[in-house]
């Protein structure tokens, strides 16, 4: 580990190691790869839990063959897989950003609208799974869900120019657009320097790859068809950076310097904006540089563009799904292991267990073995690994835990470990219901009294919706206005 984290690893850091070790699990790659190996794009969705909702025969009779062939294409390369690696996430947990639009790629059609692939992810409280949604979007707006919260794809969040974190047949330009490629890899990386902005405050202790700025915001502007001008780069909740892309002469590389000038707050709402992922630094490289993640950890196709050498794995005490636990009881070790499906104490006989257990049902103190069985079945020292699991959407993976703890044929007592797996299936039932658009607002959004949300909820009678600046100026200052009432005029 660098000298510098030894003391104090950022919450980040720790927030990414854990979504690298839960978030996107090997057995998915392993089944995303082989399906996408074969040409089966669709299967390797259903791996990565991505619900592709495309109509290829639909866009086809409305916007050509040509446009259906590239969009074909880049479905058998896209690797679901890879995609969910780098996904954005939110703090603490790492959990999919909710209720978010990313474009991957964008077409050019015959008619005069664009389009779009996108990937959407659903809102919080229908986020269970950790599911991921793949469709087309028209810049006209037309045929947009009306149960997402925001179906546009976001100016920040874009993946239509770095193709090479979901496009398998691209994925080896990692390298040199995390600007490792001049140098052997793993090297201590550079302190990215920060240029003169506006706020140092605002980026301080951050991971910012201002190296890559000025090629990354050329990338930028040439898709929005400018030469040169200016952008911005989102640093903060309320934190804006205003930068210039300029060149001396043709024969000079492009560099980024402030603007000289402030700009009114409407014209650098509509600049053009640095997406997330060309303005940060990509986390996996931060875990190699502070040694939170082995290289045989990240992702395969990660791993051969950074040109790191997979390391063996780690022979450790782990304990194997067979081995026995050791409990003192009544002057001696026994042991706890699985028997025939389930976890039991092996060193007691089963007449005398089932007087024991007799006894315990009459109010009698339990032997120590079974106190031990029950405290497993309730709260294992696996719940931590389990509820990540849960979390991240893997499922299989925390039902494989559990069962190689208490064995297949285990019934759950109550308990943290049986709520858990409890909340998690119902709040499956909530994402049927956002996909389905029976539900398109949480369903206690109307529980509150006050808000401007406009759904089911606010349809009650005598609902006196709060003024926004929607409200003509006279209903705003009557409803504003402190009157007293007329009652003395009576």
């Amino acid at each position: 580990m660098a000298h510098h984290l030894a003391n104090r690893i950022p919450a980040h850091l720790l927030m990414w190691q854990r979504v690298r070790e839960y978030a996107v699990p090997p057995s998915m790659i392993e089944t995303a790869t082989a399906r996408r190996a074969v040409g089966d794009w669709a299967g390797a969705c259903a791996a990565a839990r991505v619900d592709p909702d495309l109509d290829l025969r639909a866009v086809r009779d409305r916007h050509g063959t040509d446009l259906v062939t590239r969009l074909r294409a880049d479905l058998r390369r896209l690797a679901p897989d890879l995609l969910r690696w780098h996904m954005p996430r939110i703090a603490p947990d790492g959990r999919l950003r909710p209720g978010l639009t990313i474009s991957l790629a964008r077409y050019r059609s015959s008619g005069a609208t664009p389009l779009h692939l996108v990937v959407r992810t659903p809102p919080a409280w229908a986020d269970a799974g950790q599911r991921m949604s793949l469709t087309l979007w028209e810049e006209s707006g037309t045929g947009a869900p009306k149960h997402h919260p925001h179906p546009h794809p976001d100016r920040r969040f874009r993946l239509d120019l770095h193709r090479h974190l979901w496009d398998s047949g691209r994925c080896g330009e990692l390298r040199w657009r995390c600007g490792t490629a001049g140098a052997p890899f793993p090297a201590r990386l550079a302190e990215p320097y920060l240029p003169d902005l506006p706020d140092r405050s605002a980026v301080h202790g951050c991971s910012w790859a201002t190296a890559r700025w000025a090629a990354e915001a050329e990338l930028l502007l040439g898709a929005e068809g400018r030469p040169r001008g200016a952008f911005t780069v989102r640093l903060g909740a309320r934190s804006r950076a205003v930068l210039e892309l300029v060149a001396p002469d043709e024969a000079h590389a492009p560099t980024v310097r402030p603007l000289r000038e402030a700009l009114p707050p409407q014209e650098v709402a509509v600049l053009p904006v640095l997406p997330e992922a060309a303005a940060r630094v990509l986390p996996d490289l931060e875990l190699l540089r502070a040694g939170l993640v082995a290289p045989d950890r990240l992702h395969p196709l990660v791993a051969t563009a950074l040109a790191v050498a997979g390391s063996a794995a780690a022979v450790g005490s782990a304990r194997r799904p067979d081995d026995p636990h050791r409990v003192e009881c009544r002057g001696d070790i026994h042991r706890i292991a699985l028997r025939d499906g389930v976890l039991a104490a092996i060193d007691h006989d089963p007449a005398q267990l089932r007087r024991e257990e007799l006894l315990v049902a009459l109010g009698g103190p339990a032997l120590p073995c079974l106190r031990a069985i029950d405290a497993v079945h309730r709260e294992p020292e696996a719940l931590p690994a389990v509820r990540e699991r849960l979390g991240h959407g893997d499922v299989v993976g925390a039902l494989d835990v559990v069962e190689k703890l208490l064995g297949p044929g285990a019934v759950l007592r109550d308990g943290p470990l049986r709520e858990e797996l409890e909340s998690a299936a119902a709040r499956r039932i909530d994402h049927g219901l956002f996909r389905s658009g029976l539900v398109a607002v949480h369903p206690a959004a109307g529980a509150s009294g006050g808000g401007n949300a406009s759904g089911p909820g606010r349809a009650e009678p005598g609902h006196r919706p709060r003024p926004d600046r929607r409200m003509p100026a006279a209903m705003r200052r009557k409803r504003s206005s402190r009157a007293r009432p007329r009652t003395g005029l009576f």
